[in-house]
């Protein structure tokens, strides 16, 4: 690697490689429908989900985020040399001290690279795009040695049985940051809202599941993107000397995706905001009436709610459908989710209608934490939708039954926080080249392997 010039910046930083780790077995949302006794579209309809993945005592955090990253390097012929920062973004933890990050390094130690800085980051979804945060300002920064970033965001959404169970998913995204990338953050183009909230947490250690305020956790999405989406706006009419900008000066739009239904009513929420800055505009007509409504009442609303959604509603299928797909046949993946929806756009639209389009990319974590950024590409995404090849090995996956899913769940439920303990899924249910939990010894010293 050349040494870096810390006179300035390095150009067209940001993404350079993509790869996508998710769980083997799947379950259909319709078939959990009926398996729930629940009205049918309830899923699949009212939160926009078409498949599910999951998995059970076999694979942790840990093992599905060594997949994920040796295959970042094997795909792309990376050298363990070149990787100077190493940044984990997930809310999975299986242990109050050790970091995720630390079993990664095995990876590296085995190829000489003791060299490799950055820890894990935790605030719930939030912690994925924290870390790409972390490797970017990395890059740009004095502390800089010249080497490529990695950042892995994965996690493992687990709920109890109930209404948010089929929220679940599992899957991780690693990433190769660097200078002179096809996918590049635009400078001066960043938003963040943070407060303090109780909206999804997990108080309880004994359990892998969270408390959840569904109602409530959803208003908050939607008033951090409304607070991101009007500073983001602001900053572009400074960048580029705009009276109006509005959803017209993006090209696509990634959102974390708790579930699709929550993203769309998040895109719908920008039409609201460009009105408010717009009111007269003829083809905000239909929000008229709503003018004079307080903000408070805007955000509970249904009959707004409606209006922007069937005034959106040809925008979403242009702007923001080809991000949806992966997360829609994988589910919640928590600090992933948003970074799948990158993935997934990049692997539904073609290099060159991507090029130079501006993409919104909208990250949140309960708790709480949001912020707003955009790329622009710049180069060939060719190679990396080739090497993804999302959409074969989505549609390769087994489709299992509700009720092994249930079964999985419940053996987690049981080994949860297990010693001197050997994982009994099956190893069929694992695919060729992926980590899984050998044993946990008695002092929870995890080892695992990977299956050839």
């Amino acid at each position: 690697m050349t040494v870096p010039n810390y006179n300035n910046y390095p150009e067209n930083v940001g993404v350079l490689a993509m790869e996508m780790y998710f769980p083997k077995r799947c379950v259909i949302q319709s078939e959990m429908e009926t398996f729930d006794g629940v009205s049918a579209g309830k899923y699949t309809i009212g939160l926009g989900q078409d498949k599910m993945a999951f998995i059970d005592d076999r694979e942790d955090i840990q093992s599905i985020c060594l997949t994920a990253v040796q295959n970042l390097m094997e795909k792309h012929n990376i050298s363990y040399s070149d990787i100077g920062r190493l940044e984990v973004g997930t809310e999975t933890i299986i242990d109050k001290s050790k970091a995720v990050k630390t079993c990664l390094m095995t990876l590296f130690t085995e190829q000489g690279n003791t060299e490799v800085e950055g820890i894990d980051t935790t605030n719930a979804c939030y912690g994925g795009f924290a870390a790409f945060s972390n490797a970017v300002n990395w890059i740009e920064s004095s502390s800089w040695d010249g080497r490529y970033a990695i950042v892995v965001a994965g996690d493992l959404a687990l709920y109890a049985s109930g209404a948010a169970r089929p929220t679940s998913g599992a899957g991780v995204v690693a990433m190769l940051i660097g200078k002179d990338a096809p996918i590049v953050v635009e400078r001066g183009l960043r938003s963040t809202h943070m407060e303090h909230a109780y909206d999804f947490y997990k108080p309880d250690m004994h359990s892998e599941y969270p408390v959840v305020d569904g109602k409530f956790s959803n208003t908050c999405y939607i008033r951090a993107f409304d607070s991101c989406y009007r500073r983001y706006m602001a900053r572009l009419a400074k960048l580029e000397n705009k009276d109006k900008p509005s959803m017209d000066d993006i090209d696509y739009v990634v959102c974390h995706s708790p579930y699709a239904k929550l993203v769309n009513k998040s895109f719908a929420r920008a039409s609201y905001n460009d009105f408010l800055l717009d009111t007269d505009n003829e083809k905000f007509a239909a929000l008229k009436p709503f003018e004079e409504m307080s903000y408070a009442d805007s955000l509970e609303n249904k009959d707004l709610e409606r209006a922007l959604m069937g005034l959106t509603k040809a925008g979403y299928a242009q702007k923001v459908g080809p991000a949806a797909y992966a997360p829609k046949q994988i589910g919640n993946m928590y600090t992933a989710a948003v970074w799948a929806g990158l993935a997934s756009l990049v692997s539904e639209v073609d290099s060159e209608t991507l090029q130079d389009k501006r993409i919104m990319l909208y990250s949140y974590g309960s708790g709480l934490a949001a912020s707003m950024i955009s790329f622009r590409v710049r180069g060939s995404t060719a190679e990396i939708k080739s090497k993804l090849n999302l959409r074969e090995r989505l549609d390769a996956r087994t489709h299992s039954k509700p009720e092994e899913f249930a079964s999985a769940m419940k053996m987690r439920e049981n080994t949860h926080n297990a010693c001197n303990f050997n994982p009994s899924g099956s190893l069929d249910n694992i695919a060729t080249g992926v980590y899984y939990v050998e044993k946990i010894d008695d002092k929870w010293r995890r080892f695992y392997k990977r299956k050839d």
